[in-house]
């Protein structure tokens, strides 16, 4: 989140838009974007093969899970800066560019800046990760995946700013990978 918000906050587009206080809220939120699969039962969470209709549907409420929880500690505690933002982030990073996404079919500019983002950090992040039902991915087929996505999936220009930051985020996810964790996938 840190290396694409701040390639954007030069970009004269996101003038006004993203300063640094944004960007150190963007990175300090992004660990909760999926706080929300606390809810979710491990028998979904951890089920190696593909989810059933019945089980991607409860497995979605996830990122409502996640609103709600981080809208009553905001109740609790009152509205902070770091809850709004964090809220976006949870809300709205399955959220697509072309409004094929959930939990409000949001599209384009709708889509919080806060959930564009997390929408490119997480994808990436999750194509990188081995997870139970598929192997990790190199850097150059996520990629390559992440561009296909381009316009449908994530908007244009935070995917462009990403995709800059290549090295960047090949370092980062090199550095928490697990050692053997990545397969030699060349296709998904």
């Amino acid at each position: 989140m840190r290396i694409i918000a701040e390639r954007l906050l030069r970009l004269p587009a996101y003038a006004g838009r993203i300063d640094s206080r944004l960007v150190d809220l963007l990175s300090r939120s992004a660990p909760l974007h999926d706080i929300g699969k606390v809810g979710i039962p491990d028998s979904i969470l951890l089920k190696p093969g593909a989810l059933s209709a019945e089980e991607a549907a409860i497995m979605r409420r996830h990122a409502w899970l996640g609103f709600q929880a981080l809208r009553k500690s905001s109740t609790a505690l009152g509205a902070t800066s770091f809850l709004d933002v964090a809220m976006d982030v949870t809300y709205s990073h399955h959220e697509r560019w072309d409004g094929s996404g959930y939990p409000r079919g949001l599209a384009g500019e709708d889509i919080p800046l806060a959930g564009r983002i997390m929408a490119v950090a997480d994808v990436y992040d999750a194509l990188r990760s081995k997870r139970p039902y598929k192997p990790a991915f190199t850097h150059e087929v996520s990629l390559r995946i992440l561009r296909e996505g381009e316009g449908r999936t994530f908007d244009p220009t935070i995917l462009s700013a990403a995709l800059e930051a290549e090295a960047e985020l090949e370092a980062i996810a090199d550095e928490l990978s697990d050692e053997g964790d990545v397969d030699e996938v060349e296709s998904a």
